[in-house]
């Protein structure tokens, strides 16, 4: 059985909450809270799998309670609980650790799917916003780039074979496979498209 823990001020919707996640056998609501003050201290002794948190909190925000429950239980999945899901805090949310997140409004079945989602592995989220997210990602991996490898990624961008990059740079053919592929590594791509199209992404910001 899977243990929940819950962030939000408003007891009403904490209390729905906590009769939808208990009525399904999987899953139970070890802890209640109104704010991450009040959560963050029992969490060491309460354990939980999951946490869903409210964005929008008093004192500590949902954002800010994420990155420190990340930082001290780096374990516990968080789903963020937002009123709109096209929000920057929810792409904010997920940047700084959150699993995924559901919708306010929604109603018994999508609040189970979620977590029947994250306990298969799975992320609840919309293809918008995981799309997001993925590419948030590479951007911020492709400022980890070496100086070479930024040099490869350049000329790839215009276009140049390995050949004419490895001549440019007065380097072998095999050297500029090697750059290529460690390129590929770090930007979690499989192709050369795939590198352009983040690297022109980013160069028209």
């Amino acid at each position: 059985m899977k243990k929940i823990v819950l962030i939000e001020d408003y007891e009403l919707v904490r209390n729905t909450y906590k009769e939808i996640i208990d009525s399904d056998e999987s899953f139970e609501v070890i802890g209640d809270f109104e704010s991450c003050e009040l959560a963050i201290p029992e969490l060491k002794e309460l354990q939980p799998d999951v946490i869903f948190m409210d964005i929008n909190l008093p004192g500590i925000n949902g954002i800010e309670g994420i990155k420190i429950i990340k930082k001290q239980f780096p374990k516990i999945a968080i789903i963020v609980v937002t009123v709109n899901e096209e929000s920057n805090y929810v792409f904010e949310a997920l940047c700084a650790g959150a699993v995924g997140y559901i919708t306010k409004i929604s109603g018994k079945q999508k609040i189970i799917e979620a977590l029947e989602q994250l306990d298969q592995g799975g992320a609840p989220m919309s293809i918008k916003i995981a799309r997001m997210v993925v590419e948030s990602f590479q951007e911020k991996k492709l400022n980890e780039l070496s100086d070479r490898e930024n040099e490869v990624l350049i000329l790839l961008a215009k276009g140049k074979s390995y050949a004419s990059i490895g001549d440019e740079l007065n380097v072998s053919v095999n050297t500029i496979k090697t750059h290529v592929r460690n390129i590929y590594e770090k930007l979690h791509v499989t192709s050369k498209g795939e590198v352009i199209e983040i690297y022109n992404r980013t160069t028209k910001k």
